[in-house]
């Protein structure tokens, strides 16, 4: 097992287009969604966007609610297996409600995905505190 340092860590999460989000509920089941996300610092920020969903009472939102411990996993795959490599993102999320917070995240996210700049997520926004980061390479 290859663990990467912070900075080598930090930079494929920042190259990356999707991660998963992995929430509990109150039952204690776990839920994993992909998501989009930005970094700003230590603080990790997703947006409920306008793709068709069944319901916008989000099962990971009602989670994050419960138990705002989550984890977020940003990997990599492909057939040589030299080049394997994951980081998990373990932190405490919250339903981001402050209006200067809620515009920094958006304007991240437009700056990364230009879906979000052609229609600005509805919201809402998450913001998750980042507390541990640990990950693994093949090479």
């Amino acid at each position: 097992m290859n663990a990467m340092d912070a900075a080598e860590m930090r930079r494929r999460v920042e190259a990356a287009r999707v991660a998963r989000l992995a929430t509990s509920g109150a039952e204690g089941r776990v839920h994993i969604v992909p998501i989009c996300f930005a970094l700003d610092g230590q603080t990790l920020y997703f947006a409920v966007d306008a793709k068709p969903k069944r319901t916008a009472n989000l099962k990971r939102l009602r989670n994050i609610a419960a138990h705002p411990e989550v984890s977020i996993l940003v990997d990599h795959y492909e057939e040589d297996w030299d080049n394997l490599w994951w980081v998990r993102l373990d932190g405490m999320a919250r339903v981001e409600t402050q209006p200067g917070e809620v515009d920094l995240a958006l304007k991240l996210l437009a700056a990364r995905y230009v879906q979000y700049r052609v229609s600005r997520p509805a919201g809402p926004v998450v913001a998750v505190a980042i507390e541990r980061m640990t990950g693994w390479s093949a090479s």
